[in-house]
C-alpha cells in the first residue's frame, strides 16, 4: 500500500513528539549548602549596660525566624511610616518590579514556540498575459484577477530540548531578576532603618556638642576674667580658646551630616530633597530587640537574595551548555499550506479551487569552521565562571552575617563602657556641684566636668546607635524576611 501525503504528515509528527522529550545536558542541580561550622560560634547573649537605654542584653536564637516586616522589633511608629513610604514611593524598587514583569513576559514569548504557528494572508492580483504565451487560467483569457485566500502551519517539534533548553534560561534568568527584587526590597527596608537611626544619633550629638560650646563658651570667660584679675595665666586662656574652637569645628560636619541624612531619607522615600519627610526620629523612640534570630547556614543560602540571584545565574549558564549542544543537532521543521485560488471573489472554496501542501524538513550543521564547538566550550567557561561567582557570594555572605554577629557582641561590651564612663562623669559633675554649693570647689572645676560630661554623652548616644544599626544590619544579613512578604500578598518582595 503506497502511503500518502498526509500518512507521512502524521507519521514525521508523530516520530518527533515521541523524540520531544530528549534534551541536550546538562540537568542542573543547585549546590549543596554549607555545613553548620560555616558561621563561627556566636555567645547566647549580648553583654547589659543596666540603666541606660539600648543597655538590654540580646539573646542569639538559632533557628529564629524573620518577619517582614523586621523593622517593627524595634517598636517606632516613625520608622514603620518612613519604611512603608519608601515601600511604596521608590523608584529603584518600582524599576524592579518592572524589570521583573519584563523578564516574565520574555519566558512566556519563548514557550510559545511549544505550538505551532498559524499565519493566514489573502492576495488579490490582476494582470495581463502576453499574447504569444498560452493563457494561463482554463478560461482561455489573458487578462484576469487572482484572489487566493490560504491558511499556513508551521511547528518545529522540540526534538533535542532546543526550546526546552531556552525556556529553562529565560525562567532561570527570570528568577535572577526576582531575586534582584527581592534584594531592592531588603536593602530598601535596612537603608531606610540605617539612615534614620544614624539621623536620630547625629541629631542627638547635634545638641550635645551645642550644650558643650555653651558650657566652653562660659568656661572660657571666667577664665578670661581670672586672667584680668591675675588668678590665671594666658595660658590659660590660650587653652580654654583651643578647646573651644576644637568643638566648635566638631559642629558643622554633623550639621552637614544630618542634611545629607535628610536628603537621603528624601531620595530613599521617592521624594526631592525640598520634599523631605520631616526629621522627628529619636533614639529614646527605638526599642532594642531583647532576641535576635540566627538562622542556619542552609536557611541562610534559601533566604539572602544575593545568593539565590547568584544560584539561579548559574542556573542559566548550565541551561546555555544545553543550547549549545542542541544548535549542533538536527533541526526538524514540519509545514502546511491550505487555500483557494479562483478568478472571482465568489467562486472561492468552490469545487476545484482548493490546494494543499504539507512538508518536513530537517537541517543540520556540516562545517561551520568550528563556530558551534567553540561556543559550546565558551558556554561551559560561562558555567564554570558563574559558578565561581555563586561561590564568591556565598562566602561574602557568611563574612557578612559574621561580621554582624561579632559587631553586636563588641556593641554590647561599647555600650557597657560608654555607660560606665558617662555615670563616672555624671558622678564626678554631681559631686563637684555640690562642692560648689559648700564652697570647696571653683566655678572652673564645675564646667570642666561639665564639658567631661557632655563628652561622655557624645560615646554613649554613638554607642547606642551602633547598636540599633547593627541590629538591623543583622535582619539584613540574613536576607530581610522577603520571603515572608511575598507570602503575606504584598506588593514587593517578590
Amino acid at each position: 500500500m503506497k502511503a500518502t501525503p498526509r500518512c507521512v504528515w502524521f507519521a514525521s509528527t508523530a516520530t518527533a513528539l515521541m523524540l520531544a522529550g530528549c534534551a541536550a545536558r546538562p540537568d542542573f542541580k543547585a549546590p549543596p549548602p554549607p555545613g553548620p561550622r560555616a558561621l563561627p560560634a556566636t555567645p547566647q547573649a549580648t553583654a547589659a549596660a543596666p540603666g541606660v537605654a539600648a543597655g538590654e542584653p540580646q539573646r542569639f536564637v538559632p533557628g529564629g525566624e524573620i518577619s517582614h516586616q523586621w523593622w517593627s522589633v524595634f517598636h517606632a511608629r516613625r520608622l514603620d511610616a518612613l519604611i512603608d513610604k519608601a515601600l511604596a514611593a521608590n523608584p529603584d524598587l518600582e524599576a524592579a518590579e518592572a524589570a521583573l514583569r519584563a523578564a516574565h513576559e520574555g519566558v512566556l514569548a519563548q514557550k510559545a514556540a511549544y505550538l505551532p504557528a498559524v499565519g493566514a494572508d489573502l492576495t488579490a492580483t490582476r494582470q495581463r498575459q502576453a499574447g504569444t504565451l498560452a493563457p494561463v487560467p482554463n478560461a482561455n483569457v489573458f487578462q484576469y484577477s487572482l484572489f487566493t485566500p490560504q491558511v499556513s502551519v508551521s511547528y518545529a517539534p522540540d526534538v533535542f530540548g532546543l526550546n526546552r533548553r531556552t525556556v529553562e534560561q529565560l525562567e532561570a534568568q527570570e528568577q535572577a531578576v526576582r531575586y534582584q527584587q527581592a534584594a531592592a526590597y531588603t536593602t530598601l527596608t535596612a537603608n531606610v532603618a540605617s539612615t534614620a537611626i544614624q539621623q536620630a544619633s547625629v541629631e542627638a550629638q547635634i545638641r550635645i556638642t551645642r550644650e558643650l560650646i555653651a558650657t566652653e563658651t562660659e568656661l572660657l570667660q571666667i577664665v578670661r576674667r581670672q586672667s584680668a584679675k591675675g588668678y590665671s595665666s594666658g595660658l590659660d586662656v590660650a587653652a580654654q580658646e583651643a578647646q573651644l574652637a576644637q568643638t566648635r569645628a566638631a559642629l558643622p560636619p554633623l550639621l552637614r551630616q544630618s542634611a545629607q541624612l535628610q536628603h537621603q531619607l528624601a531620595a530613599l522615600t521617592g521624594a526631592f530633597p525640598g520634599e523631605a519627610p520631616a526629621a522627628g526620629l529619636q533614639l529614646s523612640d527605638l526599642e532594642l530587640p531583647r532576641d535576635l534570630p540566627v538562622s542556619l547556614p542552609s536557611a541562610i543560602v534559601a533566604q539572602r537574595p544575593d545568593v539565590l540571584q547568584a544560584q539561579a545565574n548559574l542556573h542559566a549558564a548550565s541551561a546555555g551548555i544545553g543550547i549549545a549542544a542542541a544548535n549542533r543537532l538536527p533541526n526538524i521543521q514540519l509545514t502546511g499550506d491550505a487555500g483557494s485560488t479562483a478568478l472571482t471573489l465568489g467562486r472561492l472554496f468552490g469545487p476545484g479551487t482548493g490546494f494543499w501542501t504539507l512538508g518536513a524538513a530537517a537541517a543540520a550543521p556540516l562545517f561551520d569552521g568550528g563556530a558551534l564547538r567553540h561556543r559550546a566550550r565558551a558556554a561551559r567557561a560561562a558555567y564554570d565562571q558563574a559558578a565561581q561567582q555563586y561561590r564568591s557570594t556565598v562566602l561574602a555572605a557568611f563574612q557578612n552575617v559574621a561580621d554582624v554577629l561579632a559587631a553586636l557582641e563588641q556593641d554590647a561590651e561599647a555600650l557597657k563602657a560608654a555607660a560606665a564612663a558617662d555615670r563616672a562623669a555624671r558622678t564626678t559633675l554631681e559631686g563637684l556641684k555640690v562642692q560648689l554649693k559648700d564652697g570647696y570647689a571653683g566655678y572652673p572645676a564645675v564646667l570642666a566636668a561639665e564639658q567631661a560630661y557632655g563628652q561622655a554623652e557624645l560615646g554613649l548616644v554613638q554607642a547606642q546607635a551602633s547598636r540599633f544599626s547593627d541590629t538591623a544590619a543583622l535582619f539584613q544579613a540574613l536576607g530581610g524576611g522577603w520571603r515572608g512578604a511575598a507570602a503575606a500578598g504584598g506588593d514587593h518582595g517578590g
